[in-house]
């Protein structure tokens, strides 16, 4: 699943670069609106794929949307006003559906990480609104990045200063490290001590490290077809391939990391579009299992057009 920021829209491709599914239906004007979506995940840890939420971050709301039909669910957030008080953000990022309903979001310039119950109630906060200093888990500086873990803990990537935190579920600061890098972005655990993160800048790099700041990995060309500019977002997909969100080369690319070059990519590179094949300053993604997809009938027929729902 991609967030095709500059088009106001999600794909779901697949590995054959067809595009299954998109959101809104092309020729279709959303139920709410839907611009600049920044991010877009799938319910975390176990859920059934029939949601996704997604951050719109310079439209200052949040959405859950149900997959494949493609209805609002539940939005939160004013389009196009800022705040600090409850029912506004400033730049949220990051939103994620944890798996007991709470949404949670990195409310970037406001400083703080939100956790929203279903009725649009914050029930929790990590950091002090309006104080932007990385001091954890007090306060962060610039917070961009929010990642849920199976044990309740987040995984914060700060831009202030370039660190990455790791929160408890009840507050308290299991960890941090300093990263080499100029705007860390979207940090994502890996497990065993280690952490992926992108390098959100105009020469970008894809890192793997360790809770301790040892490099083990490093991906960045600084010329060529594999540069990477403003690469906002990476993840690890089951069979080792690194996914990136290469933002301003118009690209989803998948990375081998045994190789350290690309292997794959959707979009044409330094070119934008809205036809078929093309992106426009893709911001997010995620990963949709295919035999999670095979079990759902409804997920099935978009992953495989020729099969019945009844299938």
């Amino acid at each position: 699943m991609i967030a095709d920021r500059g088009n106001n829209r999600l794909l779901l491709v697949d590995s054959q670069k067809h595009v299954l599914w998109t959101y809104p239906e092309r020729g279709t004007k959303p139920s709410y609106p839907f611009v600049f979506d920044d991010d877009v995940f799938f319910g975390s840890f176990g859920s059934n794929y029939r949601q996704v939420i997604s951050n719109q971050e310079d439209q200052e709301t949040i959405e859950v949307i149900s997959f494949p039909e493609g209805k609002v669910l539940w939005h939160y957030g004013h389009p196009g006003v800022i705040g600090s008080g409850p029912g506004y953000f400033h730049t949220p990022d990051d939103a994620y559906l944890l798996p007991d309903g709470t949404r949670t979001v990195a409310d970037i310039s406001n400083c703080r990480i939100l956790f929203i119950s279903p009725q649009g109630r914050i029930t929790r906060q990590i950091g002090t609104t309006g104080v932007c200093t990385h001091h954890p888990p007090r306060s962060f500086g610039q917070p961009n990045g929010d990642t849920p873990q199976p044990d309740g803990s987040t995984i914060i990537t700060e831009i202030d200063g370039s660190w990455i935190d790791d929160i408890s579920a009840t507050g308290k600061l299991v960890w941090s490290v300093h990263v080499p890098i100029a705007y860390p972005s979207d940090a994502q655990w890996l497990g065993d001590g280690k952490i992926l993160v992108a390098d959100y800048s105009p020469v970008g790099h894809v890192l793997i490290m360790t809770t301790a700041g040892k490099v083990l990995w490093e991906y960045g060309p600084s010329s060529g077809p594999g540069m990477l500019k403003f690469p906002s977002l990476a993840t690890m997909l089951p069979n080792g391939l690194i996914a990136v969100n290469d933002d301003y080369r118009h690209r989803v690319v998948l990375i081998d990391p045994k190789e350290n070059r690309i292997v794959w990519q959707f979009g044409h590179t330094d070119m934008h579009g809205t036809s078929n094949g093309y992106l426009y300053k893709p911001d997010g993604l995620d990963f949709l299992p295919f035999d999670q997809a095979m079990r759902d009938p409804a997920i099935r027929a978009v992953v495989l057009p020729s099969a019945s729902p009844s299938a």
